[in-house]
């Protein structure tokens, strides 16, 4: 494992633990209200950041002179000269505030990544209905030095197979479509060579947390940071479960990244008021 993937490893542990607790009312309250509530709360403490984060005087000072141009430009809006003096200043800035606002966001990002890494594992998908949805397992092999190993999955109570493997040897995939028989969160034991790997899944209904795919590059960590990332040496690449979209135009799946961003900046606004970020 390399040392970035180690690092990422090591922040996906402790996310996991706090979150898992944290998060934990969105198993039982309305999901508008769970969402809600979770981008209202990052939305004031994104804004504390930035508060303690970014230079105080030199925004003070880049707003001053906004709000002078601004005036100007009304005052003087008969006076070309002064009008377009003015719009420049405005221009010149906006540069300015964008510049100074580049380290804050830098740092803001760092712990945001792993907080909507966290909240996508309970909103961008739904678990299926046991007995009445199936879902597509899909298994990326890395490249076989010679014939293909066997590969299969475990005999389960907890889900059927419907179909499969099916190998696809010009992409190295395998496919499997598995049926959940059992509510909750399960672990599916797949063989590849005479060794084994897991893969978590859920299935039900409701919210629960849902990891869909497990594999060892370090991009996929941080998208998916619910388990741990499969070994080096594995003839595995990755093995991933092919998850129901959520239905809702608020907290369906994609949509409940928008409305966080929209609440967050809304609940942030609002609660400039009662939080300095003058010098």
């Amino acid at each position: 494992m390399s040392a970035a993937a180690s690092v990422i490893v090591g922040l996906n542990t402790a996310a996991n633990a706090l979150c898992a607790f944290a998060f934990a009312p969105v198993a039982v309250l309305p999901a508008w209200l769970s969402l809600t509530l979770i981008s209202a709360v990052l939305g004031v403490v994104i804004f504390v950041m930035f508060m303690f984060t970014a230079n105080r005087k030199a925004f003070s000072a880049v707003i001053d002179k906004i709000a002078a141009s601004i005036l100007a430009v009304f005052l003087f809006r008969d006076n070309i000269r002064v009008t377009m003096r003015s719009e420049a200043r405005l221009l010149a800035c906006s540069v300015r505030l964008l510049w100074h606002s580049l380290v804050p966001v830098l740092i803001m990002s760092v712990p945001l990544v792993f907080v909507l890494a966290q909240m996508a594992a309970w909103y961008q998908y739904r678990p299926p209905v046991p007995g009445s949805e199936t879902v597509l397992v899909r298994m990326q092999l890395q490249e076989p030095a010679g014939q293909w190993p066997e590969i299969g999955i475990e005999n389960s109570a907890a889900v059927r197979v419907v179909t499969g493997p099916v190998r696809v040897f010009s992409r190295g995939e395998a496919y499997w479509e598995i049926e959940p028989l059992q509510p909750g969160e399960h672990e599916l034991a797949f063989r590849v060579g005479g060794r084994a790997y897991a893969k978590t899944f859920g299935a039900g209904e409701g919210f629960m947390r849902l990891n869909p795919k497990r594999s060892s590059g370090w991009a996929d960590l941080l998208l998916f940071p619910l388990e741990k990332p499969l070994p080096d040496d594995a003839p595995v690449r990755s093995i991933q479960i092919d998850y129901p979209s959520r239905a809702s135009r608020l907290y369906g799946t994609d949509w409940w990244v928008l409305y966080f961003c929209i609440a967050s900046m809304v609940c942030a606004l609002l609660s400039k008021p009662f939080i300095k970020i003058r010098a």
